[in-house]
């Protein structure tokens, strides 16, 4: 695989002069291109898509393609800068919106939007409100896109429904033979089985919106200005499809609200940031504006709890079937990763009051 010769297919200022691996992402293969002409010097983006993790690479492309191309008119129009606010993919030479090599392995290009960067922890309660109303604004600029028309990647992804029915499989079938030493854990999952169908429901019986959702609101994932700190752009849309705020909202909580590690050992380290939590919400609202329904509002505690419950299930489903899915360093990794996000649901589930009273207080303040 000749680097240079990808990176050629695409419409790029100048000569491409270097291409480098970069970034620390776990699933795409991402490069940052290097070209000269005489206007100056011109970086991008240069990422190779995970066919196993995404077996439909074209499908995700015209998700990505059609999102961007709905947000940049958006931003301009509201006054901000598309090129630095939202990703734009570098067509091809030939005009196309992503490059198949010789092996069927799809190429995109983006621009790298220079001065920012990602993180893996927020360096304050600040950080992590302003990625909260990034990821907000993201969802209301595309409140007018019509969800439905996007492709599913990953069916079912954000389905608490389904993921627990695979866990009972999983228990039943009990492939690796661990079943009888989680038996706390299993009947942990089982106690909060009605809970499961919550959001599920509420999107089948029209109760609240689908819309185009991130489905992974890691702070990371959204690239924060190295000048002023403040988040400027969402990336990483491989996830984005038709689905609810409350995922977005939830699972953002669920990396962000942690005081631990997602695989730490010792679960007396694990506990509900409460102050994180009113941090990302209000940005999270603020960036929503009022695009958001009153349903949605009062299933956000919810939508937190069951995306940590959803994780937990994840992995402990992984781990009876032998940890087929989940990279692990050690046998017990899906284990431990389990009994952190479980141990984080007894915590918000003990802290429900203050959640919702959080949302409220911050809803009476916008209006």
């Amino acid at each position: 695989m000749d680097l240079f010769d990808i990176a050629g297919q695409f419409s790029v200022e100048g000569n491409c002069l270097d291409v480098q691996p970069f970034g620390n992402g776990h699933i795409n293969d991402t490069y940052a291109v290097t070209c000269a002409s005489g206007g100056g010097v011109h970086r991008y983006i240069l990422q190779k898509l995970n066919s196993h993790v995404f077996p439909h690479p074209t499908a995700l492309m015209n998700n990505f393609a059609a999102v961007t191309a709905y947000l940049r008119p958006i931003i301009k129009q509201e006054g901000g800068d598309p090129d630095r606010e939202c990703l734009r993919l570098i067509p091809t030479t030939q005009g196309a919106a992503y490059y198949v090599d010789k092996e069927g392995e799809v190429w995109r290009m983006t621009q790298l939007i220079e001065n920012t960067d990602a993180f893996l922890i927020a360096e304050s309660s600040e950080m992590f409100a302003d990625a909260g109303r990034a990821f907000g604004l993201f969802i209301r600029r595309l409140q007018g896109f019509d969800a439905a028309s996007l492709i599913e990647v990953i069916p079912d992804f954000h389905n608490t429904v389904k993921r627990y029915e695979n866990l009972e499989k999983a228990i039943a079938a009990d492939k690796a033979g661990r079943a009888a030493g989680v038996k706390d854990l299993i009947a942990f999952a089982r106690a909060r089985k009605e809970k499961t169908s919550i959001i599920v429901n509420a999107l089948k019986n029209g109760e609240i919106p689908l819309r185009v959702t991130h489905n992974d609101t890691k702070l990371n994932n959204v690239l924060i200005d190295t000048a002023s700190k403040k988040a400027i752009c969402v990336i990483d849309l491989d996830t984005v499809m038709p689905g609810s705020l409350l995922y977005d909202f939830g699972d953002a909580i669920r990396v962000g609200c942690s005081t631990a590690a997602e695989d730490e050992k010792d679960l007396g380290k694990v506990h509900f940031d409460k102050e994180n939590f009113a941090a990302f919400t209000r940005g999270f609202m603020h960036g929503l504006g009022d695009g958001i329904t009153e349903k949605e509002r009062s299933l956000l505690p919810e939508g937190a709890m069951l995306m940590t419950f959803e994780c937990g299930m994840r992995f402990l489903t992984d781990y009876l079937e032998g940890d087929v899915y989940f990279k692990t360093a050690y046998p017990e990794h899906n284990l431990v990763r389990c009994r952190t996000q479980f141990r984080l649901v007894e915590e918000m589930e003990q802290n429900a009051g203050f959640m919702h009273k959080t949302v409220e207080d911050i809803c009476s303040e916008i209006k």
